[in-house]
């Protein structure tokens, strides 16, 4: 129950925002509109790069806030407003710990959102990593060392990607690497079965970026509806006033009983925001 009406939407992109065929659905977009033209601000907040973030924002009528990376990139009136890379040193054991485990890392680079991906020449990254980097072609450069390239600039966040089972085994490793110096977050796909990681600053992420918002636009938590569907939105929907996991979220964490919502092939976005954002009561549960 929310005692407060809701100034801020906070939503995650891909598996939420986006159905399954990654379009927005007319009566999300209705919703949201209706939203905006109330006066309530709307943020994106996602694990993507801002050249695929920003296509997806620009579609709802471009000049969204966006929140990327898990967090370490905050941009707002198409300006980077806060940058927070992954330490170099940081960036070098993970890279060492994934040529161990024989997991491919991948750079993303460039401080004032320029997406950039680097990977070393010759990679054979699994098949979900290959797909993201053939989809980001024009952004993805090759190097002979990756550690070269990061003594050369600090990176955003270095990402892994493969099975559940590679990744499940993976994941201790990694966490005792880099003990305190990172932050991991974990991107679940149950009906494939890939699960992406991705190391960054250990300061940064969805919840603490929000919040980061909240505070310059003067917004309290309680006046904020958060939904995501993936183990990196947990914290922020948890944070929020209102917070909803998606019907087609991970079992595992459906399984933790946060409230959940329709899928997001059911509109449970639009439902969401027609329910405690749209509603006539104003204010949800009076």
């Amino acid at each position: 129950m929310n005692a407060h009406p809701i100034r801020l939407l906070a939503l995650d992109i891909d598996g939420t925002l986006l159905r399954s065929d990654k379009t927005v659905s007319s009566r999300t977009k209705d919703a949201l509109e209706r939203a905006r033209a109330d006066g309530v601000r709307l943020v994106l907040v996602t694990g993507r790069r801002y050249p695929s973030a920003r296509r997806v924002a620009d579609e709802l009528g471009g000049g969204l806030p966006l929140v990327l990376h898990n967090g370490a990139l905050v941009v707002e009136g198409g300006e980077v407003l806060r940058c927070r890379p992954l330490p170099r040193e940081a960036a070098r054991r993970a890279i060492l710990l994934g040529h161990e485990a024989r997991l491919e890392p991948v750079l993303h680079c460039g401080v004032r959102g320029e997406g950039r991906l680097v990977v070393e020449r010759g990679a054979r990254p699994s098949r979900m990593v290959a797909y993201y980097l053939e989809r980001s072609s024009g952004d993805v450069s090759f190097v002979d060392d990756l550690l070269a390239a990061v003594a050369a600039e600090d990176p955003i966040q270095v990402m892994f990607g493969g099975t559940r089972e590679e990744v499940d085994e993976f994941v201790p490793l990694l966490t005792e690497g880099l003990a305190s110096v990172a932050r991991i977050e974990r991107t679940v796909y149950p009906a494939t079965g890939v699960v992406l990681l991705d190391v960054l600053d250990r300061g940064v992420g969805k919840a603490e970026a929000l919040a980061f918002l909240q505070t310059r636009w003067d917004i309290a938590p309680g006046e904020t509806l958060a939904i995501g569907d993936n183990w990196n939105d947990r914290e922020m929907v948890m944070a929020a006033g209102v917070g909803f996991v998606m019907g087609n979220a991970d079992p595992e964490l459906l399984a933790l009983g946060l409230p959940a919502l329709p899928t997001n092939d059911e509109d449970g976005v639009a439902q969401a925001i027609e329910e405690y954002v749209l509603s006539p009561r104003g204010v949800w549960g009076v």
